[in-house]
């Protein structure tokens, strides 16, 4: 099929397909491209919803991670949703400000690149104080959700706990901290970092909301049917397939540079296939 005869649906069919995933049963993965030709590339596979990945643009324009602007996630988001009849959520950060309202914005913005989801995260961006205390971290879910009932379609909000990438593996804070984000009106809750068994099911004990969990990290290993027995609803990726992209494209240069060999092209995928894949 021809791009311009996809069948596109619209943002609010993308919005209630999206939120349907995470009401029927078992777990679903949700991907994370990293530009507009790997989604499409996620979607002919078969997957049904997309998530960005902040540290994989980011890597994508030359960019330390968490040094995008609004405005460039903003863009992002609005590449990622017009090249894909998936649904897709976005990476928000942290909603690119510290007050409640800035967040709030960050949603109403967001919500007009074409996405129908994304997540609020409690850092703050300051290595000297890390995570938000949990009164204005709750102020900003609160924010975030008013924002989004705001909308003429279901945005599926995801309030992340980000203690575990910032060095605080507190796994009661955690817990308080994500029931607190259920309580401000939080459709999905994530506390990204977490690798072993008895936390991911510690955290799906404490709460009633679908809980999203990383995958893709050292000491992490748990398959799709694993992690829905536990209770996950959800399992994003991160920047995981963007650096194991990027660990090919080193090898390969690496290669080039110090041995003066090419031997990595017989791995490399065939412009036929991708070429197919563009013209659908």
């Amino acid at each position: 099929m021809a791009t311009s005869e996809r069948m596109n649906p619209t943002q609010v069919e993308k919005a209630q397909t999206f939120r349907a995933l995470h009401q029927r049963d078992g777990a679903f993965m949700i991907p994370n491209p990293w530009d507009a030709g790997t989604a499409r590339i996620l979607e002919h596979l078969g997957f049904e919803a997309l998530a960005s990945t902040s540290m994989g643009y980011a890597f994508s324009l030359a960019r330390r991670d968490n040094t995008l602007t609004r405005e460039q996630v903003l863009a992002h988001a609005t590449a990622l949703a017009s090249a894909t009849v998936l649904p897709v959520s976005a990476d928000l950060e942290n909603g690119f400000g510290d007050q409640p309202d800035t967040v709030a914005e960050t949603i109403k913005l967001a919500a007009g690149t074409g996405i129908v989801g994304g997540s609020i995260e409690d850092a703050t961006t300051d290595s000297s104080h890390p995570i938000y205390d949990l009164e204005l971290a709750v102020e900003r879910i609160q924010a975030a959700v008013a924002a989004a009932r705001a909308l003429p379609f279901p945005f599926t909000l995801t309030a992340r706990a980000e203690n575990y990438l910032h060095g605080r593996p507190n796994l009661t804070d955690t817990i308080n901290r994500l029931q607190a984000y259920q309580d401000a009106g939080a459709d999905v809750l994530y506390a990204p970092g977490l690798t072993t068994r008895d936390d991911i099911a510690a955290v799906i004990r404490s709460v009633d909301c679908p809980v999203n969990v990383l995958m893709g990290l050292q000491g992490a290993q748990f398959s799709l049917a694993e992690l829905a027995e536990i209770g996950v609803k959800r399992v994003s990726v991160g920047s995981a397939l963007c650096r194991t992209a990027l660990a090919s494209f080193l090898d390969a240069a690496r290669e080039m540079r110090h041995r003066g060999t090419f031997t990595f092209a017989a791995q490399a995928v065939k412009p036929g296939e991708i070429n197919a894949i563009f013209t659908e």
